[in-house]
């Protein structure tokens, strides 16, 4: 896959998982219409968490850092029989295993309710009990479809695991305003299972279409299974560390002011959606050329493909970051401020939306250094930054919540803390490994990145300031005006500044969408 095939697949993925985070935002504030910031949401959101976790530990760890780069290797070397053979009997038993887990998840939720919310009492415990009973099969759906996606990706075709979210998000946004009404948080969980199965079938049928060779087998002697769960262990180690410290964050934020968990929730979605739309879709695309460049020693390649990772989802993150804090009011308000959802909640939520902001490039940046380590079937080193990741956070979280007055704040200021100590950590090694990531052009094109979204920045905030002392944000046209108008005019400066400065990056990024354009006219 050539550097030009890996922009035209990235400008697909961006295209499709920007229609997907944008129902992703119908759906959230859906539930803010019908429910609120409320305990009924912090106890939906944190039913979730069981579940998550074992989609991370089992799907995320599975397929990321071993499926894919062994079955991609086999594929690269032209033994697609043997990819099979290897690849059917791994994907069975993680099938066990999820099986498993579901089961004995739903019979043990009474006693697993308490690690992801241990101040919940009475008729809220009871609540997030019964929600997680029904989250389990839900994720169970879902972690299948991430096996299907797995496949999907290890040859190379994206259009079915992009389609796959935005069914299940349109599930959820019918489910919740045909039916929240009158069956009450309970019809956005079953929405929750229909939008998994959905997205569970458009894998399952995509996947066949291509006729490899799957078998009802499982080959544990086989050298490439063996491999596959050796890199398999430790990425679910260091999941479960990231995992950890999540719940250990939500526990905290279960003994805040009623709505916390909900509004964390809210704030780190809304900083995810740059992130998911071009950082995930650029390390998504990539993924697959980086593990083929690392399977056969092209380094050189390897370097060049991480670099123009890199500056690609820089050109996009680092203007949306402070986009996202100079306008993360006016966001909330326009996004959730409806219904239930009160102008307080907004201004709670938009506060950790601020904090959150800053985590943004080095997310972003963990996107592609991770899968540099997994290109490398090194599954350790992301361990062991983990845990150190982890004694950071759980450090700040108890530091900013006793020794400040930041509250829920302070939980997505230490979030950002400790994701920088992640990045930073990560790119050091892999730069040593690498012999250089070719940091002096990323270094230039980064500098002129953030002297044009400071441009950016000033244009917006002369813009808010103009129009929010004008408008009647009671109405949902006024708040569409106050938001939509500074980003626009924001964009606008920012591409002409960055043009002005003659940076490649635009090019690059307008070259993957605009082939994506030609390509659906074609």
């Amino acid at each position: 896959m050539s550097q030009r095939q890996v922009a035209r697949a990235a400008g697909f993925m961006m295209v499709a998982i920007l229609a997907s985070r944008l129902l992703g935002f119908v759906r959230e504030r859906a539930v803010a219409d019908i429910f609120g910031r409320s305990a009924v949401t912090d106890a939906f959101f944190a039913a979730f968490s069981i579940p998550d976790l074992m989609y991370y530990l089992l799907v995320g760890g599975a397929l990321s850092a071993a499926f894919i780069p062994v079955f991609t290797e086999y594929l690269a070397k032209g033994k697609e029989a043997e990819a099979w053979h290897v690849g059917s009997s791994f994907l069975n038993l993680i099938f066990l295993l999820l099986l498993g887990f579901t089961v004995l998840g739903m019979i043990f939720s009474p006693y697993l309710a308490p690690l992801v919310a241990y101040d919940f009492s009475g008729e809220r415990l009871v609540l997030l009990i019964s929600l997680m009973r029904i989250m389990f099969p839900a994720v169970f759906f879902t972690a299948l479809a991430g096996l299907g996606m797995g496949i999907l990706y290890s040859y190379k075709r994206f259009g079915p695991p992009a389609l796959g979210p935005i069914i299940y998000n349109i599930a959820i946004i019918i489910a919740t305003y045909a039916l929240g009404r009158r069956y009450g948080v309970y019809a956005l969980a079953a929405g929750v299972v229909c939008g998994a199965v959905g997205n569970f079938l458009t894998q399952f049928c995509a996947a066949r279409k291509l006729n490899a060779g799957y078998r009802w087998r499982i080959d544990l002697a086989h050298p490439g299974v063996r491999k596959m769960f050796k890199l398999m262990l430790p990425s679910v180690f260091g999941l479960s560390i990231i995992q950890l410290n999540l719940l250990v964050t939500q526990n905290l934020a279960s003994a805040l002011p009623e709505g916390s968990i909900t509004a964390f929730r809210l704030a780190n979605r809304l900083m995810q959606l740059p992130l998911g739309v071009f950082a995930m879709a650029v390390s998504t695309a990539a993924f697959p050329t980086m593990t083929t460049q690392a399977a056969l020693a092209e380094l050189a390649e390897l370097k060049q493909t991480v670099s123009l990772s890199l500056r690609s989802i820089y050109y996009i993150t680092i203007p949306a970051m402070l986009g996202l804090m100079i306008l993360s009011e006016p966001i909330v308000r326009l996004l959730y401020q409806t219904g239930e959802f009160t102008a307080e909640d907004t201004v709670i939520t938009a506060g950790a939306l601020v904090f959150f902001s800053l985590a943004l490039f080095s997310q972003a940046t963990l996107q592609i250094i991770t899968r540099v380590y997994y290109s490398f079937q090194d599954t350790i080193t992301p361990v062991k930054i983990g845990v150190i990741t982890f004694f950071v956070n759980f450090g700040l979280n108890l530091f900013f919540l006793n020794f400040t007055n930041l509250q829920l704040h302070g939980l997505a200021l230490a979030f950002s803390l400790s994701s920088i100590v992640n990045m930073v950590i990560a790119v050091v090694i892999i730069r040593r490994r690498l012999g250089g990531i070719d940091g002096r052009r990323i270094t230039v094109a980064v500098t002129k990145m953030f002297c044009a979204a400071l441009v950016m920045s000033a244009v917006v905030l002369a813009t808010h300031s103009y129009l929010a002392g004008r408008l009647n944000l009671e109405l949902m046209r006024a708040r569409a005006i106050e938001t939509l108008v500074p980003i626009l005019f924001g964009a606008v400066t920012y591409f002409a500044v960055t043009y002005a400065l003659k940076m490649e990056e635009l090019h690059q990024v307008l070259n993957a969408f605009s082939r994506k354009i030609k390509h659906r006219k074609s």
